[in-house]
């Protein structure tokens, strides 16, 4: 169980990310006894490592670390004006994605409200009832109208019809 004077585990948690965060900054090997060398309230390595949430954490953190130490190991290996060149060409490549992805929205949001208009929205969303992910994804980039659609009035020969 915990002590009285022991930290929340959340707060002991967050200061491990803290700690985490400065070892990754510094470059420093990311280990469990490292972080309870530095960890005010964790006195050990088995701390950390028998806990499932700190032990999550800390691997989250190795694999950052490596990741990070092997794109700097491709990046030395290239000439400077060669890592700058490719960097101008992802930094490219992301805009003309963010592009497409603002393109697309705006269609799909286009293309939504005239379904809703013409009265069709309520097959539009029995069709999408079984692609859920699909939707939720939709509704996270602000794709689907949340204004309430109306209906137009039906036209006869160019002309409104009154009801």
């Amino acid at each position: 169980m915990t002590e009285p004077n022991e930290t929340a585990p959340s707060s002991v948690d967050d200061q491990m990310r803290k700690i985490l965060e400065t070892l990754l900054a510094d470059d420093e090997d990311i280990t469990a006894r490292a972080v309870a060398r530095l960890h005010p309230s964790i006195k050990a390595a088995s701390s950390i490592t028998r806990s499932e949430s700190r032990s999550r954490l800390l691997a989250e953190y190795q694999q950052r670390q490596a990741d990070y130490r092997r794109w700097r190991g491709l990046v030395s290996k290239r000439s400077g004006a060669d890592t700058a060149a490719s960097l101008a060409d992802k930094d490219a490549r992301i805009a003309e994605l963010e592009a497409t992805v603002q393109l697309l929205t705006a269609s799909h949001l286009a293309m939504l409200r005239a379904v809703g208009e013409l009265g069709g929205f309520s097959k539009w969303a029995t069709f999408y009832a079984h692609h859920r992910d699909a939707r939720d994804r939709l509704a996270e980039c602000g794709a689907i109208p949340t204004a309430p659609v109306s209906a137009m009035p039906a036209q006869q020969g160019g002309k409104k019809v009154n009801r």
